[in-house]
């Protein structure tokens, strides 16, 4: 861990892919809608759509998260980039509700915890450090999920993006987290699985960026994903929370 570890007294964590497995909820979601608008395409085909979907190589929903789209807007931008990539046909205002939904049901019912998450985070609160999360999505959304994945007595959200209308790696994002839990940004670790958004955001903003770089589990695309690029610019890469738990110990 870099120097100054010592003195931490607080853990946010990012959600979405650090503690709650969304990798799988995705290949779900995306499963179900393709089975319907891209019929034509055979299953053993559905990990492409899947891996073109998590990479967004557009931009859109960091275009959301910076305030200049809807988070519908963004997502019925992407159903259409699939459906152009993959071959389907377009979809107007009425089949982009009905793949909204089936998306929606498919992604809820897919959520689930990734099994280091609960044993990190009670081991964390166990010795005295305060705990939170800063996620780039809508607040109602996370609500759920943190309950639904179990996570709820253990881990409050603290930010979400709809909360100041931006999301990460805007500064104000994690300096309102520091604020809400009553912590300095340099006695406090941010955790997340995307290097640029997460770690180095966490750095810019003053904190400690550790990136979760889980076996496997990279999505590609424009994203930044070289550790050792990572720790050239300060950033401690893990690749699992057990990982962060051993270097905390205090």
């Amino acid at each position: 861990m870099r120097r100054g570890f010592d003195e931490v007294e607080a853990v946010v964590f990012d959600l979405d892919d650090t503690l709650v497995d969304t990798k799988v909820a995705f290949a779900a979601a995306i499963g179900a809608v393709a089975t319907t608008y891209l019929p034509h395409l055979p299953a053993d085909r559905h990990p492409e759509v899947v891996a073109t979907w998590r990479a967004d190589v557009s931009g859109r929903y960091r275009a959301y998260t910076r305030g200049e789209l809807s988070f519908d807007a963004q997502r019925m931008l992407r159903a259409n980039e699939l459906q152009l990539a993959f071959g389907g046909v377009e979809l107007d205002d009425a089949a982009y509700a009905r793949w909204r939904d089936a998306y929606s049901a498919a992604f809820r019912g897919a959520w689930v915890a990734h099994d280091d998450a609960a044993p990190a985070l009670q081991e964390l609160v166990r010795r005295g450090f305060r705990v939170g999360v800063l996620t780039n999505a809508a607040r109602e959304m996370q609500v759920e999920k943190i309950a639904r994945t179990g996570l709820a007595d253990l881990v409050p959200l603290l930010v979400a993006v709809d909360d100041l209308g931006v999301g990460k790696p805007d500064p104000r994002v994690f300096q309102e987290a520091c604020r809400l839990l009553g912590t300095e940004h340099a006695r406090t670790v941010y955790v997340g699985d995307e290097l640029d958004v997460d770690a180095r955001g966490a750095i810019a903003a003053g904190l400690h960026g550790v990136w979760i770089d889980r076996p496997g589990a990279r999505r590609g695309g424009p994203h930044p994903e070289d550790p050792e690029a990572a720790r050239a610019s300060g950033v401690t890469v893990i690749s699992s929370l057990a990982d962060l738990t051993d270097a905390l110990r205090r």
